[in-house]
């Protein structure tokens, strides 16, 4: 599927792993054209059985995307002018704005999705790796805010309901009403991000990663992510319990090419003193 007729995207299919870099100069601003093109993407990508990971990265070292474009606060009518197709949630969305619909549409994606963050990530920038799987930034390079309240307002695209779940309700209301910058270190310590990483090891890290996830039958893949979406929606433990049965029935039993692999494991010493001492290496050496 081709994904070339972008202006502030760029998007590179591999291995089943599409990079999408983001290159909206002069700041990786979330204007028009970013936000109209991110939601074309994502209607499209959906689609796509050749991708089952996406890591969203951006062009500009020192801004991942700088925020939302201020013309919407100047002229509000602007706004009119976003995409706002439906986000595909089942619910009622007449009351919900373009910005949070992608945030939801994201969120939707059965691919996998992994924010590589390297340099300032404020306002809907940060709503927007925050709406992916995964996050992780590089030490000394990352910093992330909610500076909404600076400029009068609170955060308008998913902010104040995608940040609690990370870093629980007090330092959310931290980041939200202090407005102020926060380096990696102390947004893996939060929660907020997956890891903070030397920013030499931040793209051998992240692509390693997705290529192992893009290596996995789909269906473990959709079945990780409805598991766990079961635990984030609240529903209490057992029902979570009830809809990870469910979808464990999605890849149990295992199909016969896994089971011999399985079978291959235990002859090659599985479940050995010796073989479980680094038993990832020896199960990817059958794969």
């Amino acid at each position: 599927m081709p994904y070339d007729d972008y202006q502030g995207l760029r998007v590179a299919v591999d291995a089943g792993v599409a990079h999408v870099t983001l290159d909206n100069p002069p700041v990786n601003m979330l204007d028009t054209t970013l936000i109209n093109e991110l939601h074309d993407f994502v209607g499209a990508v959906r689609e796509d059985e050749g991708v089952r990971v996406i890591v969203v990265q951006s062009a500009d070292p020192d801004f991942f995307v700088a925020h939302v474009d201020l013309g919407f606060m100047l002229r509000p009518e602007t706004f009119a002018d976003l995409a706002s197709p439906d986000a595909g949630t089942g619910g009622d969305e007449s009351l919900i704005n373009p910005m949070q619909k992608l945030m939801l549409r994201l969120r939707a994606l059965p691919q996998v999705t992994i924010a590589k963050l390297a340099g300032r990530l404020r306002g809907g920038g940060n709503e927007l790796a925050m709406a992916l799987d995964m996050r992780f930034g590089a030490r000394g390079r990352t910093w992330l805010a909610q500076p909404e309240t600076r400029m009068g307002i609170i955060p308008g695209g998913g902010g104040t309901q995608l940040l609690p779940p990370l870093v629980g309700r007090a330092r959310a209301l931290e980041v939200i009403l202090g407005g102020n910058l926060f380096d990696a270190e102390t947004a893996e310590r939060y929660g907020w991000i997956n890891r903070a990483l030397p920013a030499e090891e931040l793209d051998a890290f992240v692509d390693a990663l997705a290529l192992r996830i893009a290596a996995l039958r789909p269906e473990q893949i959709a079945a990780a992510k409805a598991a766990v979406g079961a635990a984030a929606a609240g529903g209490g433990l057992l029902e979570g319990l009830r809809e990870e049965s469910k979808a464990l029935g999605g890849v149990y039993p295992a199909p016969d090419a896994v089971v011999e692999r399985m079978r291959a494991a235990v002859a090659a010493g599985a479940q050995t003193r010796e073989g479980e001492l680094d038993l990832e290496a020896s199960l990817d050496r059958l794969a």
